[in-house]
């Protein structure tokens, strides 16, 4: 009972510290498109974090998970696989960085940079540095120190918070190289801060061990690179494909509006930590594939609600980016729908881990690599960042639907697709009245906002109804109170 115990604390300060992060640096967004000059600037910010993210999957190339995995077999001596990794994550990340320094101008004549070399050289030396972070962070995690792993998190985000703050606003440099900048000092102070926690004191390098993580890890790069391109590849693309002069602003003003969705990925995983305790707690055993219907069906209920709040109140959240970016925030509902499939096909995902059958999940993500690779190169030239978020939506419908299926020949589980369907057509049908009138009766933004508020009270009012009563909710309180 007090492991249980403990393992639910760890993971609410893990989650919480996850949760507030992401929100603190959903702060930058704003900060961004009210401070930087242009859109075209944001756009660049948008292509060349879209690339550090790749690169990130790539330069840890699995090693995370590896360490995990054989730090806690018997037959390793985990002392010696943490030093192993250590070193070895620490050996590419400086090799990466040298190189990319080195060759600085040939990288940014590549990626359409040539006359900002230095964004280059910063942020992806800058990459390298968190790539090797990431095994005494999970360091951090084997030796069971949430609270040092939280604070440590925090602090990078605050430190890049306050950096973005001093030099875009308070002394008025309104560059993307303050941003970049910015991330650089951060990391690097938050890098200082971790080491002192994590430095290997047992345990010797193996080169036995080595090859023993690398065959574990390396397979694991390929599923996480094609997983990372699935949501990164739109911006990375982009400029390539997007065949007239205002490519830059064109993406700056579609990374500010995916970024608008985001709410959804928030709002679902803090609802996540908050419904999984309560779903799992209605079944004693927490794998029973009762508690993974249960826990399916919770998340696209609120889901949709979340969804529903940000498309009738997007008059409200479009204040979130500048004015200059308003053009697109029509691709918003189709993001909050990505997203939406997206959690669902995650949470799909039990069914071939529970099994062992993880290549399922590399077939996935490649096939959804190949549909979006597809839609965005015939797409982008005709109808710019439009086919960018459709090429997303469609990717995960495919691969969901795929996951689903395969799914329940395998592992079945008893969704339950009654009620899934019954409020998917409750939310098609919501959305279809909230924008025929938007669109053909009234163009009042109060209104419509008024007639909003209405149908999402009609969401609610089912919700309550049928399968989140408040009395039982109520009654659970008042009983767990006694």
């Amino acid at each position: 009972m007090s492991e249980m115990k403990s393992l639910a604390k760890d993971t609410a300060i893990y989650g919480l510290s996850s949760i507030i992060g992401k929100f603190l640096n959903y702060l930058l967004v704003p900060m961004y498109t009210y401070w930087l000059a242009r859109p075209a600037d944001y756009g660049i910010v948008t292509n060349i974090y879209a690339w550090t993210a790749l690169l990130l999957v790539i330069l840890t190339y699995g090693m995370e998970t590896g360490f995990f995995r054989f730090a806690n077999r018997e037959d390793y001596d985990a002392g010696s696989v943490y030093k192993t990794a250590y070193w070895t994550l620490f050996s590419t990340s400086v090799l990466f960085a040298l190189l990319v320094i080195v060759f600085q101008h040939p990288i940014a004549n590549l990626l359409n940079y040539p006359d900002h070399p230095e964004f280059v050289s910063m942020m992806f030396a800058t990459v390298a540095v968190d790539a090797f972070a990431s095994i005494p962070f999970a360091y951090l995690r084997y030796q069971k120190r949430p609270y040092v792993f939280a604070g440590l998190k925090l602090l990078l985000v605050v430190l890049n918070i306050a950096f973005n703050i001093l030099f875009l606003k308070v002394l008025g440099k309104n560059d993307v190289f303050y941003v970049f900048l910015s991330n650089v000092l951060a990391t690097g102070i938050q890098t200082l801060c971790l080491l002192p926690f994590t430095m290997p004191k047992s345990g010797r390098f193996d080169g036995s061990v080595l090859k023993d993580m690398l065959r574990y890890s390396l397979p694991l790069l390929i599923l996480g690179v094609a997983g990372i391109m699935n949501q990164t590849l739109d911006r990375i693309l982009f400029p390539y494909l997007y065949p007239y002069d205002d490519a830059q602003a064109q993406l700056g003003i579609y990374g500010a509006c995916f970024k608008v969705a985001m709410v959804m990925m928030m709002f679902t995983q803090a609802f996540r930590y908050a419904y999984e305790p309560f779903v799992f707690a209605k079944h004693k055993d927490r794998q029973s594939i009762e508690s993974y219907a249960d826990a399916m069906k919770y998340y696209i209920i609120f889901s949709y609600l979340i969804m529903l709040g940000v498309v009738f109140y997007l008059d409200i959240f479009r204040y979130i980016v500048a004015s200059s970016y308003w053009e697109g925030l029509k691709i918003v509902p189709v993001v909050l729908w990505t997203y939406i499939f997206q959690g669902i096909y995650f949470n799909l995902s039990f069914w071939y881990k529970l099994t062992d059958e993880t290549k399922w999940g590399a077939w996935f993500s490649l096939i959804g690599l190949a549909i979006t690779l597809v839609l965005q190169v015939v797409g982008v030239p005709h109808i710019g960042y439009w086919a960018s978020c459709g090429s997303s939506l469609v990717c995960y419908f495919c691969i969901m639907l795929l996951s689903y299926f395969i799914g329940q020949k395998k592992a079945p589980i008893p969704y339950d697709l009654k009620c899934i369907g019954r409020y998917t057509l409750l939310t098609v049908g919501l959305l279809s009245v909230y924008y025929l009138l938007r669109y053909y009766c009234v163009s009042n933004m109060w209104m419509m906002m008024g007639i909003g508020t209405i149908l999402l009270g009609v969401y609610l009012f089912v919700l309550t109804r049928k399968d989140f009563p408040l009395s039982a909710i109520l009654n659970r309180k008042i009983s767990n109170n006694k």
